[in-house]
């Protein structure tokens, strides 16, 4: 198999943790003999700084010319309380999942026995929890018309839209989901106040006939909120829109123990994009602390979900898996229990997934 992939490192610690996910699948294509070939693009403050564009028609290009997209993270510091700066890295991210139509966002939760500790649940919580949100991506208040503020800056307004196709597009990556897992899925709304959640939950309703064997739960997102604290084993498959599914992924993320353990995907029709959830963390830039595991993980997600390589993948994650067996950690998911020569840097952690990868694989390609 020969692959292209764009690497859209972005700002802060983005190109600390892309150069994991570089040199996890380099070593996946010497031991499964593939190749991957890579270009670099700009997106974010990045391409802002050498640009004045937050995603240049270069990088588009380049993103449409792969066949899979890893991106490290987008945003900085400076542009989160300076309303005056119309140009920001954020509009870059939105710019490009419009215009590759990246219009549904996979993000499945993964509990690994060894860092339930880490979670701010109870460990008999966590047990065998396994959930798989699907973020719809490009609708929603996040791209409604109108938005503005106005001229004296005393009122601002953002619009929720909906069409009945976006909402039916997702759905089905849904229920598709749900059929080979344990064929439950929950709709998440506000289809007690919004006009376009009594839209969304009237198509996700009409489109259950085509799945009788999937059980089909419709939850207010305030009461989903809830009840994935409360008992998150009771979701499999999770679809919601765009700012619900924003919201509850990040609540979710905190049941895994770190933002720095999730990955993510971003997927169309077309070519897909893959990235860890956390965001580029500018105070820890540079200074080797990032964790890449997120990273990494994305990149089990890209070969399985992009590829069908589904044994390279998992040899990603068994590795993940290993590594935290041995004990080693990165500061954000050690605890006090931790031997000190067990937290590991960035770059140290990114090197001993690779030596698990090799152990795992080595008596079977050897």
């Amino acid at each position: 198999m020969n692959k292209k992939i764009t690497v859209l490192a972005g700002d802060g610690i983005g190109r600390e943790v892309t150069q994991w996910g570089v040199k996890t699948l380099e070593l996946v294509g010497e031991l499964f003999n593939h190749q991957f070939t890579f270009q670099d693009a700009l997106i974010g403050h990045a391409a802002i700084e050498a640009t004045g564009n937050p995603l240049p028609d270069a990088s588009i290009s380049a993103c449409k010319a792969s066949d899979a997209i890893l991106l490290g993270a987008v945003g900085m510091p400076m542009y989160d309380n300076d309303p005056s700066l119309k140009i920001r890295p954020e509009q870059g991210l939105l710019k490009l999942r419009k215009s590759l139509g990246l219009y549904t966002n996979i993000r499945p939760i993964i509990i690994f026995k060894e860092l339930q500790g880490a979670s701010s649940l109870k460990s008999e919580v966590l047990d065998d929890v396994d959930i798989l949100f699907y973020r719809e991506l490009t609708g929603g208040i996040y791209f409604g018309a109108p938005r503005h503020r106005t001229d004296d800056g005393s009122k601002a307004i953002d619009t929720m839209v909906y069409t009945k196709m976006e909402v039916e597009r997702i759905a089905r990556k849904a229920f598709e989901a749900a059929m080979t897992r344990r064929k439950i899925l929950h709709s998440v709304d506000k289809a007690n106040v919004l006009e376009s959640s009594r839209l969304w939950r009237e198509v996700i309703q009409e489109m259950s006939t085509e799945y009788p064997e999937v059980r089909v739960h419709h939850m207010f997102i305030d009461n989903a909120a809830m009840q994935l604290i409360l008992n998150p084993r009771q979701f499999d498959v999770v679809v919601t829109g765009n700012m619900f599914g924003d919201i509850l992924t990040d609540e979710a993320s905190q049941i895994a123990g770190s933002l720095g353990m999730l990955p993510s995907a971003s997927v169309g029709d077309e070519v897909g994009l893959y990235e860890p959830i956390h965001g580029s963390a500018p105070d820890i830039m540079g200074q080797n602390k990032a964790n890449p595991l997120a990273t990494i993980l994305s990149i089990a997600l890209m070969l399985d979900s992009e590829f069908g390589l589904k044994e390279e993948s998992k040899v990603i994650i068994d590795a993940v898996d290993l590594s935290l067996k041995l004990g080693y950690r990165t500061g954000d998911i050690a605890d006090e229990t931790t031997p000190a020569d067990k937290i590991l840097g960035t770059k140290e952690m990114g090197d001993q997934i690779l030596s698990s990868m090799r152990a795992i694989c080595t008596p079977k390609y050897a």
